[in-house]
């Protein structure tokens, strides 16, 4: 069998897969979990040499050791598994719930009912623990997953998802409901993103270059974001504390998340006597400032910030900053250079914090708080499948909700239209 053909038989399945997972109680589906984090306590060890391989391999093929760190499966990391699997199983199911009910004149009764989304198709590079969070966050929304994981991978992957068709099994869910693929061809992500006929709904997680990639490709609605762009805007009525506290941890709480702080603008009101103190508080950190001519005239020993500075995610300690006259100015550099993720406003005025909130297109915009709490964890979400920066009905953290539907219903009695 060709890789055409292995993915459309991956297809199939998952398509027969999914109308079984849309009619699965929540007990059966919390049975699954439940029985996934058993098996993988089993075969805990089996688990280990699987990844000792993968970690092998990838230390002979050159892997950095940021990828191999993210590629290692240690205990800690199956721990958290096994406890993301069970707290999964306790979160309320959306499938099935009944919303916005309300008579018409007609007599009818009309509401939304929320459903699965049938098939999502996830490509992901390195972690094998995105294996285990992406299904069961598709197992507890109801739908059926068919997951890429990165080549890098591959062992872990497949101990897992032996797992997984276990955990299924006894709960009698069918095993095509998670379907891990098994080669490492890359042509299996073309044929996996050109699939409608199968595929519902794919989500992208990796570098830029591969959700672009998917983005640019696929025939398949596509669930994601691009770049975390983050800003935090402190305004000329900013609380002293509340600024420097939050600027401070939007950037170095950790560096390498797409939530965290990119670009600083401060109001020109506020400059002088903020930007100082902040440049301190960064320097202990070893965050490397950029700045704009205004921000220079400041602090005259940064480097001075390019046109490419706006628009860059560093991921790194560097931070773009730049002196900006008034809300609007703000407003209109977040949503020029801004990747629409999360951008932040720090003011004592309600009047602006309305204004920011309403005119910043983000899929996050907050009010005195860090641009890191942009996180489904935090958002009490329980998990999260990534964060979409898209206008579609998923935006910002990907919760269960986000990964179901609604559908009208219409209840009536007898009721014909005249």
């Amino acid at each position: 069998m060709n890789v055409a053909e292995y993915m459309q038989t991956l297809g199939q399945q998952a398509r027969a897969a999914s109308r079984a997972m849309a009619r699965a109680s929540t007990n059966d589906k919390n049975r699954a979990l439940l029985a996934i984090a058993d098996e993988i306590t089993r075969q805990r060890d089996a688990l280990r040499a699987a990844n000792a391989e993968d970690m092998e391999r990838g230390r002979t093929n050159g892997l950095d050791a940021a990828l191999l760190d993210r590629l290692e499966l240690t205990d800690g990391r199956i721990d958290t598994m096994i406890e993301g699997l069970q707290q999964v199983a306790t979160l309320p199911d959306p499938v099935g719930e009944i919303t916005d009910m309300k008579y018409r004149p007609s007599g009818i009764q009309i509401g939304k009912m929320r459903v699965p989304l049938g098939v999502i198709g996830i490509i992901y590079e390195s972690r094998p623990n995105v294996t285990i969070e992406a299904a069961s966050l598709c197992l507890k929304s109801g739908n059926a997953a068919i997951l890429r994981g990165g080549s890098e991978a591959i062992a872990s992957n497949r101990a897992l998802a032996d797992c997984i068709r276990t955990g299924l099994q006894a709960a009698g869910l069918p095993d095509g409901a998670v379907q891990v693929v098994e080669t490492t061809d890359r042509a299996a992500v073309g044929s996996l993103i050109t699939m409608p006929e199968y595929v519902d709904v794919i989500v992208p997680r990796g570098g830029k270059g591969l959700i672009e990639r998917i983005s640019a490709e696929a025939r398949v609605p596509v669930i994601k974001h691009l770049d975390g762009i983050c800003h935090v805007f402190i305004d000329a009525e900013a609380d002293h504390t509340k600024a420097i506290n939050i600027a401070i941890n939007a950037k170095t709480h950790r560096y390498g998340t797409c939530n965290t702080m990119e670009t600083l603008l401060v109001h020109a009101a506020v400059a002088e006597k903020i930007l100082p103190e902040l440049a301190t508080a960064y320097g202990q950190l070893n965050v490397e400032l950029r700045g704009c001519e205004k921000t220079r005239a400041v602090l005259n020993d940064i480097i001075a910030a390019t046109e490419e500075d706006w628009h860059t995610e560093y991921l790194a300690p560097v931070l773009s900053v730049k002196v900006v006259a008034d809300i609007d100015e703000a407003i209109e550099h977040i949503n020029h250079y801004g990747s629409h993720h999360t951008d932040s406003i720090i003011t004592e005025n309600y009047t602006l914090a309305r204004q920011f909130l309403t005119e910043v297109d983000s899929s996050s915009v907050m009010v005195n708080a860090s641009t890191r709490f942009a996180d489904g964890f935090e958002y009490g979400l329980g998990a999260e499948i990534g964060i979409s920066t898209d206008k579609i009905h998923a935006r910002g953290p990907v919760g269960l909700d986000g990964l179901t539907s609604q559908k009208y219903v219409v209840l009536g009695n007898g009721e014909i239209r005249e």
